[in-house]
């Protein structure tokens, strides 16, 4: 974990420093410099219209890194209310709210995400909410069955025997006590969000084609497949991310895994 913990504060720093430390402007166009190999000028070297890579792939983790956080973050929130409250109340709530979850859940995400951007139109705001829509039933289904689990346990019996509200016992007494797998899903998922979120870019229904995103960059690379540089380095900022979350969540699982403290 932490590995993982360097990785992603190291990214989280450089994309922050952007404006400091990119070299160039990296909208900045320079058509005599293009497709230029790494150099001691061009580290990461030149794209097809000779805007500088390094300066695109740290502007790149201001648009892809938060993206996926952004996704996490309002996904599992919705998923969690969602899954609290049918594994709560139970009866037509459960199978109503379950049904709705196992309707979106019947696509594969990258199609329904596909779907619901294209129908939007293809924009940052919109790619995060065709994925937020796409992502909180597989957090309500965990949450539920947490929910279950807690629900008829001694203590909730006595929150209730005291006099205490459903809804306090919910999110004082119920929740708490459901967290520490919600963790584990929440940080494995940004990396999965980050790349899926690079895939919808990679399709051209993320940013404005000229935004240095790290799937569109990869996009624009393919078609310059023997010049290695133009999606290597956006390539592994994707991979290297998502690498990170994972060790993340795995260790947040061992953290919680009696089996292992």
């Amino acid at each position: 974990m932490t590995g993982g913990l360097v990785l992603v504060t190291v990214w989280i720093v450089l994309a922050a420093l952007a404006p400091v430390i990119a070299p160039y402007n990296p909208l900045a166009q320079n058509v005599n410099d293009r497709l230029q190999p790494p150099s001691q000028e061009h580290i990461f070297g030149t794209d097809e219209l000779g805007r500088d890579l390094y300066s695109r792939v740290l502007y790149g983790g201001r648009i892809t890194i938060p993206a996926g956080l952004l996704v996490v973050i309002f996904g599992g929130v919705l998923g969690v209310a969602v899954g609290s409250v049918a594994g709560y109340l139970g009866g037509l709530a459960d199978e109503g709210l379950m049904r709705l979850s196992e309707l979106f859940m019947a696509f594969p995400t990258i199609i329904l995400a596909m779907a619901v951007t294209a129908a939007l139109g293809p924009d940052i705001k919109n790619a995060i909410i065709a994925l937020v829509v796409v992502w909180w039933p597989a957090y309500a289904r965990l949450v539920r069955g947490q929910v279950l689990k807690v629900k008829n346990q001694e203590f909730v019996e006595a929150a209730h025997c005291v006099g205490a509200s459903r809804i306090r016992i919910l999110v004082r007494t119920v929740l708490p006590n459901t967290l520490s797998p919600i963790f584990v899903m929440l940080a494995v998922d940004v990396g999965a969000a980050i790349l899926t979120f690079a895939g919808l870019s990679f399709l051209g229904l993320g940013p404005d084609p000229t935004s240095p995103e790290w799937g569109r960059m990869v996009s624009v690379g393919v078609d310059y497949f023997d010049q290695w540089w133009t999606w290597l380095f956006a390539g592994m900022a994707i991979a290297l991310m998502v690498i990170a979350f994972n060790f993340i969540g795995d260790g947040i699982r061992d953290v919680n895994d009696p089996r292992l403290r």
